[in-house]
């Protein structure tokens, strides 16, 4: 199940509006309107699937119609450590519901976040994948459920929970970054946060994952006033521009957190001809 996030890169987002324009040229608007009443359908389909098979679950598995547990299925390696038994698939829908204009079911599945939704679980989870869906669901229903109280179009008993919700997901992730560089594990217990297993195991990281959390971070910084998530996070992209390449400016994609070497590097070509050298 693929959801739209509020956290795509300007960039991407403005590329994304240039192509939808240019591929809706020229269309009637009859023509838009079943496009738009399509993806509202296929929408649907999946989150009321999830909410009647697979709630509270994290997952719904779309053949058995199942849910899916962290645990209780054969593990998907490092697809599963995106799953924290923590209803990530509802979190992660949170504000495309709201979008696809869905607010008295948005009503309804903050309410049963706010309810039901603990973070204190005793699981190895991915410390990107967490940032983005969960913490960054978290902070996108928060963002909105605050504007339609503001505007009084519902949620009018809302008082901030989702933030705080995402608060604790945020201190719950600042483990991960008690590395010599500042980039953080890949991975971090929710409850027992580094322990020895995982800093015996996990050396190195990938240059996405270490240069990202900034978004998120940042803007829980900038709603709570607790400006260490910032911080840490600025950091981390911080080494990872240092570590960048003099000539190039480019930097590899795999890095160790605590000495900065690369330990993924490309082949860029110089001017030079046939000249090779590794970033």
């Amino acid at each position: 199940m693929t959801l739209f996030h509020d956290y795509v890169p300007f960039k991407c987002l403005l590329l994304f509006l240039v192509l939808y324009i240019l591929s809706t040229h020229g269309m009637k608007t009859t023509e838009r309107r079943e496009l738009r009443d399509q993806v509202i359908e296929m929408f649907n389909h999946a989150y009321n699937s999830y909410m009647k098979h697979a709630y509270p679950a994290d997952e719904l598995m779309p053949l058995s119609c199942k849910e899916r547990y962290r645990g209780q299925e054969k593990s998907r390696g490092d697809i599963d450590e995106c799953m924290g038994n923590f209803s990530l698939t509802l979190i992660d829908s949170l504000d495309s519901l709201a979008i696809l204009g869905q607010l008295e079911e948005f009503e309804n599945a903050v309410q049963l976040v706010i309810k039901n939704t603990k973070f204190d679980n005793d699981v190895v989870v991915s410390v990107f994948e967490t940032n983005i869906r969960v913490l960054g669901g978290l902070l996108g229903g928060h963002v909105v459920a605050n504007l339609l109280k503001k505007t009084r179009k519902g949620m009018l008993w809302y008082n901030n929970e989702l933030l705080a919700m995402a608060h604790d997901v945020g201190i719950r992730l600042l483990p991960a970054f008690n590395t010599t560089t500042g980039i953080p594990y890949p991975k971090v217990n929710l409850l027992h946060g580094i322990d020895a297993d995982l800093r015996s195991r996990h050396k190195d990281t990938c240059t996405a994952c270490a240069g990202t959390m900034i978004l998120e971070f940042a803007a829980l910084s900038r709603l709570t006033g607790d400006f260490v998530f910032e911080e840490k996070a600025r950091k981390a992209m911080d080494y990872l521009w240092q570590q960048r390449h003099r000539v190039s400016d480019l930097v590899g994609t795999v890095i160790n957190i605590h000495n900065g070497d690369w330990v993924r590097r490309v082949y860029i070509y110089p001017t030079r001809l046939g000249e090779k050298r590794f970033i």
